[in-house]
């Protein structure tokens, strides 16, 4: 059973809850579990993003592709890991190195992006759940269904946006960015199998430029020790 809508997207994401998609979406997480898999987040967690960063508080979708299959990684925020989780991914080092190039802000000592989430940053994967070990093994089981329509809602309001979209899986959700007051920033996925090409984007720093641009404060990057 699928956890509730957290309040700060409910009143724009309820109806989903009952859709043919989204039912069959919880159904086939129920089979998962009854086969004994081991879903990725724990059930609480599947909606962290949502509950961490409400509709009214996004000025930046920093959209990822699903979560880490790492059992004890995956906590609902793409990319970030709970304050304890050694070694710190790959990816997520990768994104350290660059925030250190572009802002010069020293390397965090843990991997936890909350307080990027409590700025507004809605750190959000397309696909919310994974079987443990088996990466992308929910893709296409309606979580897209779902996220486009998070895509389509801060696209249709009126308070300008960054959409940060790293990554293939994530450029393919630019068309759905449609009113000309949003501003997308592309770049490579910080993966170490495309490091090389995320390595250098300055992607932070082009974020902040982008809501200064719209009159909108920008992000503090810095993450704070624990």
């Amino acid at each position: 059973m699928l956890p509730p809508i957290p309040p700060g997207w409910k009143p724009h994401l309820e109806a989903e809850t009952h859709q043919p998609y989204f039912h069959e979406l919880d159904a086939f997480l129920d089979r998962e579990r009854e086969a004994n898999h081991t879903i990725l987040p724990e059930s609480q967690d599947i909606f962290n993003a949502l509950r961490s960063t409400p509709y009214a508080s996004v000025r930046v979708l920093l959209l990822g592709q699903d979560p880490y299959p790492t059992p004890g990684h995956a906590h609902g925020l793409c990319f970030s890991v709970r304050p304890g989780v050694r070694p710190i991914p790959g990816s997520l080092r990768n994104i350290y190195r660059e925030l250190r190039d572009d802002l010069g802000i020293p390397t965090p000592s843990h991997g936890c992006l909350e307080s990027w989430a409590r700025q507004g940053v809605l750190l959000l994967n397309t696909v919310l759940t994974v079987r443990a070990h088996d990466a992308n093994s929910h893709q296409k089981r309606g979580w897209e269904t779902f996220t486009d329509r998070i895509i389509d809602l801060l696209n249709e309001r009126s308070m300008p946006m960054v959409f940060l979209l790293w990554g293939r899986s994530a450029q393919k959700k630019r068309e759905r960015v449609t009113a000309s007051h949003h501003r997308v920033i592309e770049c490579a996925h910080p993966s170490p199998l495309s490091a090389r090409l995320f390595l250098g984007c300055r992607c932070f720093s082009a974020t902040n430029r982008r809501l200064a641009e719209s009159g909108i404060p920008p992000v503090d990057w810095q993450i704070p020790g624990v």
